[in-house]
Parts: C-alpha cells; sequence; structure tokens
C-alpha cells in the first residue's frame, strides 16, 4: 500500500456530527505499515480509527459504532469468514455497515473471482487497487462514513416511528380497544390482544376473518354484513354495534368502528379500525351514557391517529427515497469529478516521459525518414492524449485556461480545413460568420477543442450524409438569470440534420460519461466538457433536439473588454551557452521515469543535472556542495510535497530560482508559492524557455 502524494491536496475537514459520535472506522491490516498508513488517511478525511491486529479481535470490535471497515485482502484470503458473515446477517433492519477492501494491482472484483466472493460475503464492499492516490482512499473513505451516518439517521428515524407506535398501542390498551386491519383483497385479518380478547379469544390463538364472523349473533351478521360492504364500496366510516357469541356459549356486545383506506392511486385495500366490549353499556345503558359518549370520542381519536400514523411509514418512505436518489446523484458527480482529475493528473505524468523522450529519440534518428516518421506517429498519438486530459481536467474543473480576447470567426475560419476532413467527404459544412463581430473572452485551444467536439458529433448523428451549419451569432442577455449575466454575448451555433434526440436523452446529454455512441466509439466527456467550459467562461450551453429533425448546439460565450495583446513568435529553441552558459539545476521528481526523462532533455541543452527522489534529499543537496543556479521539482511527492520543499529550500537559499511542475495545470486551492509553474506534459523547448527567464540577469 502507498501513501504517494498525500499531501496533494490541502484538505479542510467539516464533518458533519453524526447521531452516534463516537462511530470509527476499523482497520485490519496486519501486513506492514498498511494499518499505519490507512489510519493517516482517515485521520485526514476527519474520521478516528482503531486497529484489530487478528481477525478474531477485528469480529470481537464490531458494532453499532463502526463508522467503516477497512480490511485488506490478504487477510482474508485463507481465513474463516464465518464469524464475519453471521454478524453482518445479524445486524439491525437500519444497519449495512460499508467495508473497504484494499487489493493489489489487478486483483479487483471484475479480475479476481476470491475479491468478487468477498462482495458475496460482506455485502456492503468498495475495492481500492494498491498502489493507490490518497486522494482515492480518501474519497471512498468519506463516501462511506457519509453512507453510514445516512444510516444513523434511518435508525433515529426509526426509532421514533417506533416510540410513536409504542404510544398508540398503550393508548389503545389504556382505552381497553383492540386494533384491526383487514385485507380486502385476501381477507386477511390482522388483530390486537385486546381485540381477540372481545370475542372471547386468548392473546397466542388464531384469529381469522371467518373465526371472526361465525362468532356474530345469527341475527345481526346480515347487518354487519351491509355495513361492510356499504364501507368497501363508497369509502364512508361504519360504526355498528353488535352481538357476539364466544365459545362457551357467553353472548356480549361488541361495537366495531371503521376507515377506509386507499392506497396512492385511490384503490381501496383495507379496512383499519377499532373494536371495544360495550356489553356493561347495553346492560345498563342508561348508567353507561356520559362513558359511551367519552368512548365515542375516543374510539373516533384513536381511529384517527392509527390513520395518520400510517399516513405518515409512506409520506416519510417516500420522502426517504426522494432524498437517497438525490443524494446518491450528488455522490455520484462529486466521486466522478475526483476521479477524473486523479486520473488526469496522473495520465500528464506519464505522457511527460513519453513526449519528454520521444522528442530525445527524434534528434538521434534525424535523416532516418523512416524512423522519423514511427516517431512524428507516436508523437501524435502521445499529443491526443495530452488532449484527453485537457478535456477530463475542464470536466473536473482543474484546468488553468488561458483567458483573453478570441476572434471567433478568424477562429472558425482556420479550422475549415481541420473540420472539413475530420466529419469526412459526406458532410458538407456551411458557415456563416458576419462581419465586425466583437471579440470573446475566452481560451482559444478549448474553444477549438469544443467545435471539434460538437462537429464530431454532429458527423456520428448523420451517417448517411447530409450538411452542418456553423454560424456566429450577436446576442444581448437583457436580465440576468441561473445560468446567464445580463451583458453582450456571441452565439456559436452547430447544427445537423441527424436522427436528433428525444427530451429523456437530451436532458442526461451533458452528463460525464454518457454516450449514445457504441462501446468504444466515443468518451461520454464531449458534451460534459462544453458544458464544464462555458460555466468556466461565464457562458451557457444550449441543446435543442427533436427526434428526425436534428440538433441545435449554442455556445454563448460573453463579448471580451479587454484589449488583445499582440502575440509573439515562437523562438528558436537555443542551446545552453546562448542563455548565459551551463546552468547546474537540482531535479528533484519521486518518479523515477519521469526524472529520468525529465534530465535527459536537460543534458541535451547543455546543463549540469543533480538528481534527487524526495524533498529530504533535495534539501540534503541544497545544504552542501556547489551552489545551484535553478531547482525544478515536482509537486506531488510523498512525505513533503513541492510546495513545502520550496519553503524549506527558500529558508535556505532566498534568492535560489525555482520552478514547479504539475500534472494539475494550477497549484491546489491554499497553495500561496511565488514560484514558478510549468504543467505537465511540457515540451524541451518550454523547459528551455523557463529556465531561461528564470537563470538570466535581472
Amino acid at each position: 500500500m502507498s501513501a504517494k502524494s498525500s499531501n496533494c491536496w490541502s484538505f479542510q475537514t467539516r464533518t458533519k456530527a453524526i447521531p452516534n459520535r463516537d462511530a470509527v472506522g476499523l482497520i485490519h491490516a496486519p501486513h506492514g505499515r498498511d494499518a499505519q498508513i490507512a489510519a493517516s488517511l482517515l485521520k485526514e478525511a476527519g474520521i478516528a480509527s482503531k486497529a484489530a491486529l487478528d481477525l478474531s479481535g477485528f469480529v470481537d470490535s464490531l458494532d453499532d459504532n463502526i463508522a467503516l471497515a477497512v480490511i485488506t485482502e490478504e487477510a482474508l484470503r485463507s481465513a474463516d469468514l464465518r464469524a464475519i458473515s453471521q454478524w453482518i446477517e445479524n445486524q439491525p433492519s437500519w444497519s449495512d455497515l460499508p467495508f473497504v477492501i484494499l487489493t493489489n494491482r489487478g486483483g479487483g472484483p471484475e479480475r479476481n473471482p476470491a475479491a468478487a466472493r468477498l462482495s458475496e460475503v460482506l455485502g456492503n464492499v468498495s475495492f481500492i487497487e494498491r498502489p493507490f492516490h490518497a486522494t482515492t482512499f480518501i474519497s471512498v473513505a468519506r463516501s462511506a462514513a457519509r453512507g453510514r451516518r445516512r444510516q444513523y439517521d434511518a435508525r433515529l428515524r426509526m426509532e421514533a416511528l417506533d416510540e410513536g407506535e409504542r404510544r398508540l398501542q398503550t393508548a389503545l390498551e389504556a382505552g381497553r380497544l383492540g386494533a384491526w386491519e383487514l385485507d380486502l383483497a385476501t381477507d386477511v385479518l390482522s388483530t390486537s390482544a385486546t381485540c381477540k380478547s372481545i370475542f372471547g379469544r386468548g392473546p397466542e390463538e388464531a384469529f381469522t376473518y371467518h373465526d371472526l364472523f361465525a362468532s356474530i349473533h345469527p341475527d345481526d351478521r346480515q347487518r354487519v354484513q351491509d355495513a361492510h360492504t356499504a364501507t368497501a364500496e363508497s369509502g364512508e366510516d361504519y360504526s355498528v354495534e353488535y352481538r357476539t357469541v364466544w365459545r362457551d356459549g357467553t353472548v356480549r356486545w361488541a361495537e366495531v368502528r371503521a376507515q377506509l383506506y386507499r392506497d396512492h392511486s385511490g384503490k381501496a385495500v383495507k379496512l383499519v379500525g377499532v373494536s371495544a366490549d360495550i356489553t356493561d353499556r347495553v346492560i345498563n345503558e342508561k348508567q353507561q351514557r356520559q362513558i359511551n359518549e367519552l368512548l365515542e370520542e375516543r374510539v373516533a381519536e384513536r381511529t384517527r391517529e392509527l390513520e395518520q400514523a400510517h399516513s405518515v411509514v409512506m409520506d416519510e418512505v417516500s420522502q426517504r427515497e426522494r432524498a437517497e436518489d438525490q443524494l446518491r446523484q450528488a455522490q455520484k458527480m462529486e466521486a466522478i469529478g475526483q476521479l477524473t482529475g486523479g486520473v488526469a493528473h496522473d495520465f500528464n505524468n506519464l505522457l511527460m516521459a513519453v513526449l519528454g523522450n520521444l522528442e530525445l529519440l527524434r534528434k538521434l534518428v534525424a535523416g532516418d525518414p523512416k524512423a522519423e516518421r514511427l516517431i512524428d506517429g507516436a508523437l501524435q498519438g502521445a499529443r491526443r492524449g495530452a488532449s484527453l486530459t485537457q478535456r477530463l481536467l475542464a470536466f473536473a474543473r482543474r484546468q488553468d485556461l488561458q483567458i483573453g480576447p478570441v476572434d471567433l470567426g478568424a477562429l472558425i475560419g482556420g479550422m475549415r480545413d481541420l473540420l472539413e476532413r475530420s466529419v469526412g467527404s459526406t458532410i458538407l459544412v456551411e458557415t456563416s460568420i458576419p462581419d465586425h463581430l466583437p471579440k470573446v473572452s475566452a481560451d482559444a485551444n478549448q474553444i477549438e477543442l469544443a467545435l471539434l467536439n460538437l462537429a464530431v458529433n454532429s458527423r456520428d448523428a448523420m451517417p448517411d450524409g447530409g450538411t452542418l451549419r456553423i454560424s456566429l451569432s450577436q446576442e444581448e442577455q437583457r436580465f440576468s438569470n441561473d445560468t446567464l449575466a445580463a451583458g453582450r454575448y456571441v452565439v456559436l451555433s452547430v447544427k445537423d440534420e441527424g436522427q436528433g434526440m428525444d427530451e429523456a436523452t437530451l436532458q442526461k446529454a451533458i452528463e460525464p460519461f454518457f454516450s449514445t455512441k457504441e462501446l468504444g466509439k466515443g468518451t461520454g466527456l464531449g458534451l460534459s466538457m462544453i458544458h464544464g467550459l462555458a460555466s468556466q467562461l461565464k457562458g451557457e450551453l444550449k441543446l435543442s433536439s427533436r427526434i428526425g429533425s436534428g440538433t441545435t448546439a449554442e455556445l454563448w460565450i460573453p463579448v471580451s473588454s479587454a484589449a488583445e495583446q499582440p502575440r509573439q513568435a515562437e523562438a528558436p529553441l537555443p542551446p545552453a551557452e546562448y542563455q548565459g552558459g551551463p546552468k547546474r539545476i537540482l531535479l528533484v521528481d519521486d518518479d523515477v521515469l519521469i526524472a529520468m526523462s525529465s534530465a535527459d532533455m536537460l543534458l541535451d541543452l547543455g546543463h549540469d543535472v543533480v538528481e534527487a527522489h524526495s524533498g529530504k534529499e533535495a534539501l540534503e543537496h541544497l545544504g552542501k556542495g556547489p551552489k545551484f543556479d535553478l531547482m525544478i521539482t515536482d509537486y506531488s511527492m510523498p512525505g513533503m510535497t513541492g510546495g513545502e520543499l520550496s519553503k524549506a529550500a527558500r529558508a535556505l537559499l532566498p534568492e535560489l530560482p525555482i520552478l514547479i511542475a504539475s500534472g494539475y495545470a494550477d497549484l491546489p486551492p491554499g497553495v500561496d508559492l511565488e514560484v514558478a509553474r510549468l504543467g505537465k506534459p511540457y515540451t524541451q523547448a518550454q523547459l528551455a524557455e523557463q529556465i531561461g527567464k528564470l537563470t538570466s540577469p535581472r
């Protein structure tokens, strides 16, 4: 288990109080430092924890105070799980303890039958494959803790309902009222012990609707049947007094009151009511008149309480289900955003090594056309990967946009050839671009990517060919609403003649990873990325579509109020001797593969490079030997982040130039450092440019 990048983000834990304040995470990871690392990450997630040294101790520690359980797969691989299974089976109805299983690489449930079997035994299981990013572990742990908090909330509500039911039952017993229900579809009768006693039956005796009807005095049966039928048909309440004949021949009087209960569709499903022994009242009606009046009031009140109680296990259940659906959707979007940003960050690091080595390899094979062609193909593939990470980071809102004045007319004109090649010869591309449109405030690269995505979507919607119409117009939003502020906008419209979408599909179109394309033919990130881009630009993506009438996508982008800066031509890559001479550079990266690639770039530029693979090792180099002209460090490193290293280095050498390289285009929130930054993957030219800026005389 690896704690790599555990300091990648500055988490501010604001965990809400849960009904069970002593709830903790239970850890069973007997090998290595797994238990210590898991406890540390749980603490960072705001969750207290305790560890069990063996499986027996783990089972003994399981109780309602456990918020979640963290177990390594190897600890369960050959263990007897019957005790755990028995505990899980015996959980209260409100409880479904979440388990987090740490598996080895390739040991997830999709590829490991043993891991899949754990899901059957443990039930509520999340799998995390090692090595993993600390952000992933913390996200899963927090999601599990939130789920447990909802279970504690459910327990409180169930206890409150049980208490209400007990109070109602106590009130019925105090009034010697028997409660009963009759299912109209099956004639199944449910009665309380008090109700049975009114008909001369013991609490444990069976008492069916047939038994009840047979106990009615023969002279009263038709009257009771008529009242029953009238209530079932009309829905009106009924109150019937009739004689009952006990099995010993004793004749007594009973009063029965009932109301018709309907389901949500209005269908009559059961009769709910109370019964009372009124023998004494009938025998001495004059003396019992006042008691009889009080009894009628109490019967009506108890009947209303019973009806209200039933109307409330239904209203609360419906509200809870709606709330849980909304919460699950919010959690899914949160988890997808965190996972997407983490994947993009790690992918950028991998692309750093690929692109750097390819650039250097291309210099070595200069003059070999076949080798250059192969390397160019690999470079194109790697750059497409970098483009995908931009989409992912834009969706996760972790991409640093380079916003400035953009001429959309010129942008579309420059992309005309690319668009036509992308959509193919069966699609006719028409453009309508008015003169003198104002420039918009946007990131030109991201707008190009968004337009290309929309064009490809339109192409896929017209498999038999058609016309793709791209147009620009200036619009004014007179009043602010939930998505757009009042002001001027330029609208980029992309309209196709494809099959279109129904309303349900249109509502899901901007959800991440949702796609109507076949498996392998789309990531489902295109429209969600454009939606995220529009939000970042303080604009809006509007979609309209009808089956058989095609789809129109409108990207509303605010008009720019800033003056456009002139574009500077890229300078050729100068060797080190023309950048003020070779520099002595300290390169810090815990990933040996990336460090090796970056070091080769620097050596190729003519610089002297010293590598360090941790913040501690870097500080040792800075404290001894010849001085360094520059330190280049990764940000996400275990033990000490690049930000912490930079602060420590500045304390030793206040004038040392520092360049932080990160898979994210921006540092995490709350990191305030006055250092240069370079996003991964970077080219040798970008690296040389930064070195020149940082080491040139001021």
